[in-house]
């Protein structure tokens, strides 16, 4: 496979990061390590900035290769850790599934009908639907008298947590959870429906498309063309607990296609019918309807798809902090490990890991894999346990190459820390977990300090005030990187009211 060298990283084309060297330049210099003294000094200096008046604020640094902590601030203090909690759920699903672990997709007849059968699959687009049906039309099939079978019974029915927040749930990083799903696009937002926006003529409505094509949602189209150069004042939002998507505002004549994601209101129905339009264009007839139910066991498969593996998946789920996938693998650990594809045996799963690779996971709590709940709990100190524990482990190249890199600008290698510390030490040097939510904001990870030395960190910061301090982390992790004559200062200032993962409002 053909490779290409970029700021001291070596890619495969297939956009999995290979080996990172980023300090060779700094360990070539012989640049002495800073003093703890100095550290202590300098990362106090950071962390007395006035939006962290009254805020808990956790921070830890250490040596990655002996543990020794080289600077404490209140890091066994419990805190809302965002989509930090993702280090903890990843690190368990590589334990425990496997880097190899792939999901299947199968399609079986019997007694009359067609059973599509699911484990979760992420990577399901409408192409792999369509593929599973040309591989049924292959079969000699070309009508089923009975009806087209929903099995999602490798996991639960339960689609949501209850500790998120209801007005979450119409927006795609909050998506219901099924063993069948579909992903509108190339980074697997599953469990999601594009809305795609064009404008007509000044005056005249939108131009509203669904992709996939589904009839799972029904379109209220109320926006209108604006003239050309007018601000968008667009909107599209799923009416919570329906399937209606109304749209609403104005869209500038002449602009660019507008593409907008909303959640399915039942993923399950989703995957079917996108499955059952697939059949048709193949020319398989079904005369039932789509119904849910397990498959029998005498049923006969036809086809069985396999997954692209963990390893692969990772990119997307970790680079752009994909919570669907999150919450996915969960429920997939709970069928590995005792056989119940529910949220509970899953976290149970995760902490019981976690309990064996050094976390004191009297310490943590887990209410779900992503994060997206406020009442997930865990210390700066148990992260960095968890970022320790990883390197022994025999997967660790591959994940932690799945990690956001800062100020890499490919979304699939800089991820949420693509535009972050560009032009800074810490830039293709530094691999960490971002984590946002309302007053919630942490960053933790890996960085090579001037001297070549490897280093792990968490930054947690609850309750501050205004915007999320994103400056505040990145100006630690480049002191990290760069040594006490790094550009500390000249990191940007965050903008204000960033409350989510830029990847969730498709930002960044």
């Amino acid at each position: 496979m053909r490779k290409l060298v970029k700021r001291g990283l070596i890619l495969t084309l297939a956009g999995v990061l290979v080996s990172a060297s980023p300090a060779a330049a700094g360990a070539a210099t012989g640049t002495a390590r800073p003093s703890s003294d100095d550290l202590k000094t300098d990362l106090d200096q950071i962390l007395s900035d006035s939006r962290l008046n009254g805020a808990s604020v956790g921070l830890i640094v250490r040596d990655a290769q002996s543990g020794a902590v080289l600077y404490d601030h209140d890091s066994s203090t419990q805190e809302t850790p965002g989509s930090n909690n993702k280090l903890q759920t990843s690190t368990a699903a590589f334990g425990l599934l496997g880097s190899d672990y792939r999901f299947h997709t199968k399609v079986a007849v019997g007694n009359g009908n067609l059973y599509l059968k699911g484990t979760g699959d992420p990577t399901m687009r409408a192409q792999e639907y369509d593929a599973l049906a040309a591989a049924v039309a292959a079969k000699g099939v070309t009508k089923v008298s009975g009806n087209l079978v929903a099995d999602d019974t490798w996991f639960d029915a339960e689609r949501t947590r209850p500790d998120w927040d209801p007005s979450d749930l119409p927006y795609s990083y909050a998506a219901g959870i099924s063993a069948l799903t579909v992903a509108p696009d190339d980074v697997y937002d599953i469990g999601s429906i594009g809305v795609d926006i064009t404008p007509g003529a000044a005056g005249e409505p939108v131009k509203v498309a669904v992709s996939p094509p589904t009839s799972v949602i029904k379109i209220d189209n109320e926006a209108v063309t604006g003239a050309a150069g007018s601000a968008s004042t667009l909107s599209v939002d799923r009416v919570n607990g329906t399937n209606v998507v109304k749209v609403t505002g104005s869209y500038p004549a002449g602009g660019a296609e507008s593409d907008h994601l909303t959640t399915a209101p039942d993923p399950t129905m989703y995957a079917a019918d996108v499955f059952r339009d697939a059949l048709e264009a193949h020319g398989v007839e079904v005369d039932g309807t789509i119904t849910e139910a397990a498959t029998p066991s005498t049923a006969k498969v036809l086809t069985d798809r396999a997954s692209i593996p963990l390893s692969q998946i990772a990119v997307p789920w970790l680079k752009l902090s994909n919570n669907p996938i999150t919450e996915t693998v969960v429920k997939a650990i709970g069928r590995k490990v005792s056989g119940k594809g529910t949220w509970d045996a899953g976290l149970a799963g995760v902490t019981a890991y976690l309990k064996n690779h050094g976390v004191d996971t009297s310490q943590i709590k887990l209410t779900d894999g992503s994060g997206l709940a406020a009442t997930n709990k865990t210390t700066p100190q148990q992260i960095t346990n968890v970022l320790r524990s990883a390197r022994s482990q025999s997967w660790f190249d591959t994940w932690y190459n799945a990690l956001p890199i800062a100020g890499e600008p490919d979304p699939l290698v800089g991820g949420t820390l693509a535009s972050r510390m560009t032009g800074t030490p810490a830039a293709g040097n530094l691999h960490g977990k971002t984590g946002t939510l309302t007053g919630v904001s942490a960053l933790s990870g890996y960085v090579t300090d001037p001297n070549g030395e490897k280093l792990i960190f968490s930054s947690m910061f609850n309750g501050y005030q205004g915007g999320a301090p994103k400056d505040i982390e990145d100006k630690i992790a480049v002191r990290l990187a760069g040594g006490p004559t790094a550009a500390v200062n000249a990191v940007r200032r965050a903008p204000s009211g960033q409350n989510l993962e830029c990847s969730w409002t498709r930002s960044c």
